[in-house]
């Protein structure tokens, strides 16, 4: 499971790099101020091709390995987590369907969701399900030729923006985990709604709601695989879109470093840079080797991902370093922005400087697509099977 970026992933890597730092950055501070959705940002990114990296050609997409998208999402996410989030959530939200989707479903949307035209989510948390994925209670009841779906998600990214959404919800509540099933709802279906939007500390340009479901019927035509595929779809979907989580959170402390290190070696005291006291230089070096540590891992995962799906690995060993990658990417991160405020002191904890904003961001990656404690639980359960 080794990796070496080639010529390809290089020039994709420098390409986003000069976007993100060009036109991405700029904006950065006036998103997280406002928490408006960045709308140009995302029209940028379509015209990017970087709305459907892991859709393959045939679909619209550019057919990239993960660790190609993985580096775009760093990249984006060194300067702003809301637009690195743009990225990931469209993946996140399309996975199910690239995974499960039958050949209609997938040239209907894919090319879509390719080109921007459509935007996708991903419906599955719920408030008495959220770690406990398989005590959902979203029933889909089947009614002539087609389902319909009552209960309601929360904490959905892009909910209320997004034009199709993947929504899980149990088929046979008697067989557990094993009756969930996935549909394609559209959100112009009657009887589906948005609730609460949710006032968040970080990534406050991207829109976070509840979905509520009030007898909506949805066509058996859109249903994802079979029934009771729902739980290995959502389950394998995670373990695909967890590395992008990490690369987002290796972002963000990447991003904060280069402040921190800036900062200090221009800031003064006592007649000198702070950077020439040990105490700093320490924190710098724990920070850089953390970040450092926390990329080697992200990037073996993407390509031990790419290798399960190959074959040359087991799928078990790759959810483990998926798994690995999400911990202790975020972990680093909520560590590295909390030293970076710390070197900036006073200025670090205001909005003059972005490391506060940067802080702020980094928290939701050790909790969404599953909290840094059922990571650990994966680890071991991998371990010890």
């Amino acid at each position: 499971m080794q990796y070496q970026l080639t010529e390809e992933q290089l020039m994709i890597r420098d390409n986003v790099r000069k976007l993100a730092q060009e036109v991405v950055a700029p904006r950065a501070g006036e998103i997280d101020a406002t928490g408006e959705y960045p709308w140009d940002i995302y029209r940028l990114f379509a015209e990017q091709d970087l709305l459907g990296l892991s859709i393959p050609e045939e679909y619209g997409g550019s057919g990239a390995d993960l660790l190609s998208y993985c580096l775009c999402v760093e990249e984006v996410a060194k300067v702003c987590a809301t637009s690195s989030l743009i990225i990931a959530g469209q993946e996140l939200g399309m996975f199910p369907l690239l995974l499960a989707g039958n050949e209609e479903q997938k040239k209907e949307w894919l090319p879509k969701i390719a080109k921007g035209e459509v935007m996708i989510a991903f419906g599955l948390t719920e408030q008495g399900a959220g770690s406990d994925v398989s005590s959902l209670q979203t029933r889909a009841v089947r009614k002539g030729d087609g389902y319909v779906l009552n209960g309601s998600k929360c904490f959905i990214t892009n909910g209320g923006l997004a034009d199709v959404y993947t929504v899980f919800a149990t088929t046979a509540p008697e067989k557990g985990a094993k009756g969930i099933s996935v549909f394609l709802v559209e959100k112009d279906t009657p009887g589906f709604s948005t609730g609460k939007k949710e006032e968040k500390m970080g990534i406050r340009g991207s829109q976070t709601t509840e979905l509520v479901f009030e007898d909506v019927y949805v066509p058996a035509a859109n249903l994802i695989g079979e029934e009771g595929q729902g739980f290995a779809v959502a389950m394998t979907t995670l373990d695909k879109t967890r590395p992008g989580i990490g690369a987002q959170a290796l972002g963000i402390a990447q991003g904060a470093f280069d402040v921190a290190l800036r900062y200090a070696q221009e800031r003064e005291q006592f007649g000198k840079p702070i950077a020439s006291f040990q105490g700093i230089q320490f924190m710098l070096a724990d920070m850089a080797a953390a970040i450092e540590a926390a990329r080697q891992l992200v990037y073996k995962t993407a390509c031990a991902m790419d290798q399960a799906a190959r074959g040359e690995i087991s799928q078990k060993e790759a959810s483990r370093f998926s798994a690995m990658a999400k911990m202790v990417a975020s972990d680093t991160a909520m560590r590295v922005t909390t030293d970076a405020v710390q070197i900036l002191g006073g200025y670090g904890y205001t909005r003059e400087f972005p490391v506060e904003r940067m802080m702020r961001d980094a928290k939701i990656t050790q909790i969404y697509e599953g909290t840094n404690q059922i990571q650990r639980v994966v680890i071991a359960k991998s371990l010890l099977s």
